[in-house]
């Protein structure tokens, strides 16, 4: 029941207090809980119309008062439970398709609605079950998905995906916005083929602890740091082989890099 047994994997994320890992997939029960060593501590989240149930999760993290907060693409909600699995809040404020998100260190959730192209700051009491506000921090972005946020100065990455030009060539563009929403950098794929040679789908981003942007990228099956959002971009290849596909980027609290790889339906660990 280790590592194994996940079904097209779609979101990880770490619990930065206790080293455990959330990961989404489309088993049976769709949140898995890892303990640090690989072990599967609890799983919960059936596909149903129960409280608790969790249609298609595309995206899960951890906030830093231990809830799990899961967008559903399923009934376009988020889900927050807490690590025994006990759904304490969902959210459905006019979301069209909520899709990637990630955790502040206030455990406020920055989210992504896809189909609506905006950003969200979602503020809860999750042990009371409470919303406290849901507010659009930012709209007119082209499909945007991944996200994430800087531990150290509240930067926000996102990942959008632009409409396709010709058969199956839909290209990515990676954001940054600084705490206060200001655009700080942009980077589509042809700006990157001018840095690097091959084309580049980005999937998945991440901060390291220092501040750097890390993405994820399917077409070199690589995992690229991208420098600080003020020396964007740098091109420095963190991981180059042995990954199939790679759908989900975390850091672990003693800043491992948790790749998942839903090539192999596997979460793959890195040192630092």
């Amino acid at each position: 029941g280790g590592w194994g047994s996940l079904v097209n994997p779609t979101g990880v994320a770490a619990c930065r207090r206790s080293g455990r890992l959330a990961v989404a997939h489309d088993g049976k029960k769709r949140i898995h809980i890892f303990g640090p060593s690989g072990s599967c501590l609890q799983r919960f989240g059936e596909r149903g119309d129960a409280g608790n149930d969790i249609k298609y999760p595309l995206d899960v993290t951890v906030t830093s008062d231990g809830h799990v907060v899961v967008t559903d693409g399923g009934d376009s909600s988020v889900k927050a439970f807490d690590f025994e699995g006990r759904g304490v809040l969902a959210v459905r404020e006019g979301f069209c398709l909520p899709w990637g998100l990630d955790a502040t260190p206030e455990s406020e959730v920055i989210l992504t609605d896809s189909e609506a192209g905006a950003l969200y700051r979602l503020t809860a009491d999750f042990k009371k079950g409470k919303l406290k506000k849901c507010q659009m921090i930012r709209s007119q972005l082209i499909r945007p998905r991944g996200v994430a946020v800087s531990q150290t100065s509240g930067a926000i990455v996102v990942i959008e995906h632009l409409k396709a030009q010709g058969p199956n060539n839909g290209s990515t563009r990676v954001k940054i916005f600084s705490a206060e929403m200001d655009l700080i950098g942009q980077m589509d794929s042809f700006g990157l083929n001018l840095l690097f040679p091959s084309k580049i789908h980005t999937t998945a981003v991440a901060f390291d602890k220092e501040g750097r942007v890390i993405v994820a990228d399917v077409c070199s099956q690589a995992v690229i740091c991208l420098g600080k959002p003020e020396e964007f971009p740098i091109f420095n290849p963190l991981i180059s082989h042995g990954l199939s596909y790679p759908v989900g980027l975390t850091y672990m609290a003693n800043n491992s890099l948790v790749v998942l790889d839903s090539g192999d339906h596997s979460v793959k660990i890195y040192s630092s």
